[in-house]
Protein backbone atom coordinates (compact mmCIF):
# COMPACT_ATOMS: atom_id res chain seq x y z
CA UNK A 1 0.00 0.00 0.00
CA UNK A 2 1.38 3.18 -0.65
CA UNK A 3 2.42 5.67 2.09
CA UNK A 4 0.00 8.30 2.71
CA UNK A 5 2.14 11.92 3.14
CA UNK A 6 1.07 14.63 4.61
CA UNK A 7 0.50 17.17 2.74
CA UNK A 8 0.46 21.08 3.57
CA UNK A 9 -3.22 22.81 3.78
CA UNK A 10 -4.23 23.97 0.38
CA UNK A 11 -5.20 27.55 -0.44
CA UNK A 12 -8.04 26.45 -2.01
CA UNK A 13 -9.29 24.47 1.50
CA UNK A 14 -8.62 27.26 3.44
CA UNK A 15 -7.88 31.10 2.64
CA UNK A 16 -3.85 31.29 3.07
CA UNK A 17 -4.93 34.21 5.82
CA UNK A 18 -6.86 31.18 7.92
CA UNK A 19 -5.99 28.12 9.38
CA UNK A 20 -3.47 27.13 12.24
CA UNK A 21 -0.36 29.03 11.49
CA UNK A 22 2.28 25.47 11.24
CA UNK A 23 5.10 25.61 8.89
CA UNK A 24 3.35 25.57 5.74
CA UNK A 25 0.15 24.55 7.78
CA UNK A 26 1.73 20.88 7.87
CA UNK A 27 0.42 18.77 10.53
CA UNK A 28 1.57 18.78 13.96
CA UNK A 29 2.68 16.18 15.99
CA UNK A 30 4.59 15.16 18.75
CA UNK A 31 4.39 11.46 17.65
CA UNK A 32 7.86 10.64 16.09
CA UNK A 33 7.52 7.53 14.68
CA UNK A 34 8.09 7.76 10.68
CA UNK A 35 8.48 11.17 10.58
CA UNK A 36 11.55 11.85 7.79
CA UNK A 37 12.05 15.63 8.22
CA UNK A 38 11.01 17.61 11.11
CA UNK A 39 10.16 21.64 11.43
CA UNK A 40 10.95 22.59 15.08
CA UNK A 41 10.40 26.23 16.83
CA UNK A 42 13.19 27.35 19.03
CA UNK A 43 12.21 30.66 20.81
CA UNK A 44 14.93 31.52 22.18
CA UNK A 45 16.84 35.15 21.97
CA UNK A 46 18.60 35.34 25.84
CA UNK A 47 22.08 34.74 24.09
CA UNK A 48 21.93 38.11 21.67
CA UNK A 49 24.40 40.86 22.16
CA UNK A 50 22.47 43.63 20.47
CA UNK A 51 18.45 43.69 19.24
CA UNK A 52 16.37 40.92 20.93
CA UNK A 53 13.20 39.90 19.19
CA UNK A 54 14.20 36.41 17.74
CA UNK A 55 12.41 34.68 20.12
CA UNK A 56 9.12 35.18 17.82
CA UNK A 57 10.93 34.10 14.86
CA UNK A 58 9.45 30.68 14.93
CA UNK A 59 6.32 31.87 15.06
CA UNK A 60 6.37 34.48 12.41
CA UNK A 61 8.13 32.24 9.72
CA UNK A 62 5.53 30.24 10.31
CA UNK A 63 2.40 32.55 9.71
CA UNK A 64 4.62 33.68 6.65
CA UNK A 65 5.06 30.35 5.29
CA UNK A 66 1.22 30.14 4.50
CA UNK A 67 2.37 31.71 1.18
CA UNK A 68 3.96 28.78 0.27
CA UNK A 69 2.78 25.51 -2.00
CA UNK A 70 4.13 22.19 -1.88
CA UNK A 71 5.95 21.83 -5.37
CA UNK A 72 9.07 23.83 -5.92
CA UNK A 73 8.85 25.08 -9.37
CA UNK A 74 12.21 26.19 -10.14
CA UNK A 75 14.11 23.02 -8.69
CA UNK A 76 11.47 20.95 -9.63
CA UNK A 77 11.63 19.26 -6.01
CA UNK A 78 8.28 17.35 -4.49
CA UNK A 79 9.43 17.11 -0.91
CA UNK A 80 5.88 15.99 -0.06
CA UNK A 81 5.49 13.18 -2.61
CA UNK A 82 8.75 12.02 -1.07
CA UNK A 83 9.19 12.34 2.86
CA UNK A 84 7.12 11.82 5.60
CA UNK A 85 7.06 16.23 6.97
CA UNK A 86 5.38 17.32 10.03
CA UNK A 87 5.42 20.58 12.21
CA UNK A 88 7.02 18.63 15.59
CA UNK A 89 6.32 22.19 17.75
CA UNK A 90 8.81 23.82 19.76
CA UNK A 91 11.80 23.35 21.99
CA UNK A 92 10.48 24.76 25.23
CA UNK A 93 13.34 26.95 26.82
CA UNK A 94 14.44 28.57 30.31
CA UNK A 95 13.68 32.40 29.23
CA UNK A 96 15.60 33.51 32.98
CA UNK A 97 18.77 30.88 32.60
CA UNK A 98 20.43 30.48 29.14
CA UNK A 99 22.70 27.44 30.15
CA UNK A 100 18.98 25.71 31.26
CA UNK A 101 18.43 26.67 27.83
CA UNK A 102 21.02 25.30 26.56
CA UNK A 103 20.27 22.00 28.07
CA UNK A 104 16.93 22.08 27.13
CA UNK A 105 17.61 22.65 23.98
CA UNK A 106 20.12 19.61 23.60
CA UNK A 107 17.71 17.13 25.39
CA UNK A 108 14.73 17.75 22.93
CA UNK A 109 16.96 17.26 19.96
CA UNK A 110 18.74 14.18 21.34
CA UNK A 111 15.21 12.70 21.09
CA UNK A 112 14.60 13.71 17.49
CA UNK A 113 17.80 12.64 16.26
CA UNK A 114 17.26 9.10 18.06
CA UNK A 115 14.00 8.88 16.16
CA UNK A 116 15.78 9.16 12.96
CA UNK A 117 14.43 12.65 12.28
CA UNK A 118 15.97 15.44 10.05
CA UNK A 119 14.91 18.63 11.70
CA UNK A 120 14.65 22.11 10.22
CA UNK A 121 14.70 24.78 13.22
CA UNK A 122 13.61 27.87 13.05
CA UNK A 123 15.30 29.92 15.13
CA UNK A 124 15.31 31.94 17.64
CA UNK A 125 19.18 33.42 17.84
CA UNK A 126 22.03 31.39 16.68
CA UNK A 127 23.15 30.35 19.82
CA UNK A 128 20.90 26.98 19.24
CA UNK A 129 23.23 25.47 16.79
CA UNK A 130 25.46 24.82 19.53
CA UNK A 131 23.34 22.16 21.53
CA UNK A 132 21.69 21.19 18.02
CA UNK A 133 25.12 20.17 17.13
CA UNK A 134 25.94 18.73 20.78
CA UNK A 135 22.76 16.67 20.29
CA UNK A 136 23.59 15.48 16.54
CA UNK A 137 27.24 14.38 17.56
CA UNK A 138 25.62 12.24 20.40
CA UNK A 139 23.41 10.71 17.61
CA UNK A 140 26.26 9.96 14.84
CA UNK A 141 29.08 9.84 17.25
CA UNK A 142 31.57 12.22 14.48
CA UNK A 143 31.92 15.58 13.54
CA UNK A 144 29.82 16.85 10.73
CA UNK A 145 30.51 19.44 7.71
CA UNK A 146 28.84 22.47 7.94
CA UNK A 147 27.72 25.27 5.38
CA UNK A 148 27.42 28.14 7.05
CA UNK A 149 25.94 31.36 5.94
CA UNK A 150 26.17 34.55 7.98
CA UNK A 151 27.49 38.06 7.85
CA UNK A 152 29.69 37.08 11.06
CA UNK A 153 31.87 34.04 11.83
CA UNK A 154 30.53 33.41 15.43
CA UNK A 155 33.68 32.18 16.76
CA UNK A 156 34.00 34.99 19.38
CA UNK A 157 36.19 33.00 22.06
CA UNK A 158 33.41 34.91 24.41
CA UNK A 159 31.33 37.75 24.76
CA UNK A 160 31.25 39.82 27.96
CA UNK A 161 33.18 37.12 29.57
CA UNK A 162 30.47 34.57 28.60
CA UNK A 163 31.48 31.47 26.43
CA UNK A 164 28.19 30.92 25.09
CA UNK A 165 26.40 33.29 23.10
CA UNK A 166 25.09 33.98 19.41
CA UNK A 167 28.62 35.26 18.43
CA UNK A 168 30.47 31.78 19.97
CA UNK A 169 28.51 28.41 19.03
CA UNK A 170 31.02 27.13 16.22
CA UNK A 171 34.65 28.53 18.49
CA UNK A 172 32.27 26.11 20.99
CA UNK A 173 31.75 22.84 18.55
CA UNK A 174 34.79 23.10 17.19
CA UNK A 175 36.28 23.03 20.39
CA UNK A 176 34.19 20.07 20.92
CA UNK A 177 34.90 18.42 18.07
CA UNK A 178 31.49 18.42 16.63
CA UNK A 179 32.61 20.01 13.41
CA UNK A 180 34.93 18.33 10.58
CA UNK A 181 36.93 21.85 9.95
CA UNK A 182 38.09 21.12 6.92
CA UNK A 183 34.73 20.25 5.41
CA UNK A 184 33.09 23.64 6.85
CA UNK A 185 32.48 26.78 4.73
CA UNK A 186 31.16 30.02 5.39
CA UNK A 187 29.94 31.92 2.99
CA UNK A 188 28.99 36.08 3.64
CA UNK A 189 31.22 37.14 6.17
CA UNK A 190 31.24 40.75 6.13
CA UNK A 191 31.23 43.83 8.17
CA UNK A 192 33.50 45.96 10.27
CA UNK A 193 35.49 44.07 12.94
CA UNK A 194 37.59 44.41 16.13
CA UNK A 195 41.23 43.40 14.31
CA UNK A 196 42.13 43.08 10.87
CA UNK A 197 42.56 39.49 11.85
CA UNK A 198 38.90 38.54 12.77
CA UNK A 199 38.24 36.05 10.06
CA UNK A 200 42.03 34.53 10.39
CA UNK A 201 40.84 31.97 13.03
CA UNK A 202 38.42 30.73 11.32
CA UNK A 203 41.00 29.86 8.02
CA UNK A 204 43.89 28.99 10.58
CA UNK A 205 41.05 26.11 11.41
CA UNK A 206 40.77 24.63 7.82
CA UNK A 207 37.62 26.44 7.56
CA UNK A 208 36.74 27.45 3.83
CA UNK A 209 35.94 30.88 4.04
CA UNK A 210 34.22 33.17 1.83
CA UNK A 211 33.42 37.00 2.00
CA UNK A 212 30.95 38.97 0.53
CA UNK A 213 32.74 41.14 -1.48
CA UNK A 214 34.01 37.83 -3.28
CA UNK A 215 30.03 36.97 -4.20
CA UNK A 216 28.99 40.60 -5.12
CA UNK A 217 27.88 40.43 -8.83
CA UNK A 218 28.03 36.71 -9.68
CA UNK A 219 26.34 33.87 -9.41
CA UNK A 220 27.14 31.06 -6.72
CA UNK A 221 26.62 28.10 -8.65
CA UNK A 222 30.28 27.36 -9.07
CA UNK A 223 31.33 27.86 -5.66
CA UNK A 224 28.57 25.08 -4.63
CA UNK A 225 29.84 22.92 -7.05
CA UNK A 226 33.57 23.59 -5.10
CA UNK A 227 31.49 23.06 -1.86
CA UNK A 228 30.11 19.37 -2.77
CA UNK A 229 33.36 18.48 -3.94
CA UNK A 230 34.95 19.68 -0.75
CA UNK A 231 32.38 18.13 1.47
CA UNK A 232 31.87 15.07 -0.38
CA UNK A 233 29.46 12.35 1.52
CA UNK A 234 30.20 13.99 5.07
CA UNK A 235 27.03 14.07 7.19
CA UNK A 236 26.28 17.76 6.48
CA UNK A 237 24.32 20.42 8.40
CA UNK A 238 23.39 23.37 7.35
CA UNK A 239 23.19 26.67 8.97
CA UNK A 240 21.46 29.67 8.04
CA UNK A 241 21.98 33.25 9.83
CA UNK A 242 18.99 35.41 7.69
CA UNK A 243 21.90 38.09 8.11
CA UNK A 244 23.83 36.44 6.01
CA UNK A 245 21.09 38.45 3.61
CA UNK A 246 21.58 41.89 2.95
CA UNK A 247 19.34 44.20 5.18
CA UNK A 248 17.60 45.50 2.25
CA UNK A 249 16.34 41.59 1.72
CA UNK A 250 15.97 40.80 5.24
CA UNK A 251 15.77 44.07 7.25
CA UNK A 252 14.33 41.91 10.29
CA UNK A 253 17.52 41.10 12.01
CA UNK A 254 19.49 41.21 15.57
CA UNK A 255 22.66 42.51 13.97
CA UNK A 256 22.20 43.90 10.32
CA UNK A 257 25.41 44.33 8.15
CA UNK A 258 25.37 46.17 4.59
CA UNK A 259 26.91 44.58 1.48
CA UNK A 260 25.50 41.46 2.22
CA UNK A 261 24.51 38.46 -0.01
CA UNK A 262 20.94 38.47 -2.42
CA UNK A 263 18.17 36.17 -1.95
CA UNK A 264 19.03 34.46 -4.96
CA UNK A 265 22.62 33.76 -3.70
CA UNK A 266 21.02 32.43 -0.34
CA UNK A 267 18.85 30.38 -2.41
CA UNK A 268 21.60 29.09 -5.31
CA UNK A 269 23.79 28.33 -1.85
CA UNK A 270 20.81 25.97 -0.31
CA UNK A 271 19.95 24.42 -3.76
CA UNK A 272 23.84 24.10 -4.29
CA UNK A 273 23.31 21.62 -1.79
CA UNK A 274 21.41 18.93 -3.36
CA UNK A 275 23.07 15.90 -3.43
CA UNK A 276 25.42 16.18 0.33
CA UNK A 277 24.39 14.22 2.94
CA UNK A 278 22.39 16.26 4.75
CA UNK A 279 21.04 15.58 8.55
CA UNK A 280 19.65 18.56 9.03
CA UNK A 281 19.39 22.25 9.06
CA UNK A 282 18.40 25.84 10.80
CA UNK A 283 17.12 28.92 9.83
CA UNK A 284 18.17 31.71 12.89
CA UNK A 285 18.17 35.31 14.07
CA UNK A 286 14.63 36.32 12.58
CA UNK A 287 13.73 39.18 14.78
CA UNK A 288 9.87 40.32 13.66
CA UNK A 289 9.75 43.64 16.10
CA UNK A 290 12.23 44.89 12.94
CA UNK A 291 10.52 43.31 10.55
CA UNK A 292 7.71 45.81 9.64
CA UNK A 293 6.59 44.72 6.54
CA UNK A 294 6.92 40.28 7.35
CA UNK A 295 9.55 40.44 4.21
CA UNK A 296 12.30 38.97 6.99
CA UNK A 297 9.98 36.17 7.99
CA UNK A 298 8.84 35.67 4.58
CA UNK A 299 12.08 35.16 3.07
CA UNK A 300 13.13 33.06 5.97
CA UNK A 301 10.27 30.40 5.50
CA UNK A 302 11.28 30.51 2.06
CA UNK A 303 14.88 29.57 2.42
CA UNK A 304 13.84 26.95 5.29
CA UNK A 305 11.45 25.30 2.57
CA UNK A 306 14.38 25.27 -0.12
CA UNK A 307 16.13 23.61 2.89
CA UNK A 308 13.51 20.82 2.91
CA UNK A 309 13.82 20.63 -0.57
CA UNK A 310 17.50 19.49 -0.63
CA UNK A 311 16.69 17.05 2.11
CA UNK A 312 18.04 13.07 1.47
CA UNK A 313 15.34 11.12 -0.52
CA UNK A 314 13.07 14.38 -2.04
CA UNK A 315 12.03 13.46 -5.15
CA UNK A 316 12.18 15.66 -8.21
CA UNK A 317 9.68 15.92 -11.20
Amino acid sequence: MATAFNQPLGGNEMIRSGGIATMMRLPTTTDYADIDVGFIGVPFDIGTSNRTGARFGPRAIRAESSLLRPYNMSTGAAPFDSLQVADLGDCSINTFNLLDSIRLIEEFYAKVFAANIKPISLGGDHTIVLPILRALNRHLKKPVAIVHVDAHADVNDTMYGEKIAHGTPFRRAIEEGLIDTHKMVQIGLRGTGYSAEDFDWCRNQGIKVVQAESCWYQSLAPLMQEVRMLIGDTPTYISFDIDGLDPSFAPGTGTPEVGGLTVTQGLEIIRGCRGLNLVGGDVVEVSPPYDTTGNTALVGANMAYEILCVMPGVRYA
